[in-house]
């Protein structure tokens, strides 16, 4: 059931990318496919329902297409018993640098989901009771990645939940390779390559729970060889 399963949620989340292009389409197909962080957010029942979930960095919106499928299927009936029950939400609003990116991730998804293109160093993030952030935040200064944290803790309720992946500075040669190939696809999307900032887990750990966040990391790098932790926070 369970490979079965999941061979019918890719097809389904990235089918909408044909709107968008032959490389949004193949790009959707790849990514989902081969980064474990998308099943791993529903394998373990990361997201929980919500009224608005907000999505900083999405890119082309697969994190939304994503979402938007495994409920539906959920709804249908057709869900691995093993699995949590897939996350409902009902407004999905995704902030996103890149004009391409905001542009497919519109022609894909239509009114399903909201797209703003904007910097989330300097964007009102409004309220939300889901954020999330997938490999972005060492892309920004050390003084940005606290800024935002900041703003995202002032968008939350108590108990609000804020996930994001990072990479763990003090893992040795998977960080370093899981950098060169996350540099590799920034580049390939269209980014320009500046430095960036990274920090060890340890670190990660003190700075959210300085913002107001309790937090705890699950690795999320199953079946590839790079060095990524899912840091599940709550905000206090």
């Amino acid at each position: 059931m369970t490979e079965r399963f999941r061979r019918i949620l890719l097809a389904r989340a990235a089918q909408p990318y044909r709107a968008s292009g032959f490389f949004a389409w193949n790009f959707a197909k790849g990514k989902l496919k081969g980064d474990p962080a998308f099943f791993g957010l529903l394998e373990h029942g990361l997201i929980p329902s919500a009224k608005r979930l907000i999505d900083l960095g999405c890119g082309q919106g697969l994190l939304a297409s994503w979402l938007l499928e495994a409920r539906t299927l959920h709804e249908s009936g057709n869900w691995p018993v093993q699995w949590p029950a897939a996350p409902k939400i009902e407004n999905i609003w995704g902030l996103e640098l890149m004009p391409k990116d905001v542009e497919r991730a519109r022609a894909a998804l239509g009114t399903r989901a909201e797209f703003a293109l904007g910097d989330i160093c300097n964007t009102d993030f409004g309220k939300s009771d889901v954020v999330v952030i997938l490999d972005v935040l060492h892309y920004i200064s050390y003084e940005a990645q606290e800024d935002v944290l900041r703003r995202i803790r002032a968008s939350l309720p108590t108990g609000g939940t804020f996930i994001t992946r990072i990479g763990d500075a003090a893992g040795g040669l998977p960080f370093h390779y899981s950098n060169w190939v996350d540099r590799a696809v920034f580049f390939l999307r269209g980014h320009r390559l500046n430095r960036i900032y990274c920090r060890t887990l340890q670190e990660w750990l003190e700075i959210f729970r300085r913002y107001g966040f309790t937090v705890e990391p699950l690795p999320m790098h199953k079946g590839t060889p790079f060095c990524n932790i899912v840091l599940i926070a709550k905000a206090v």
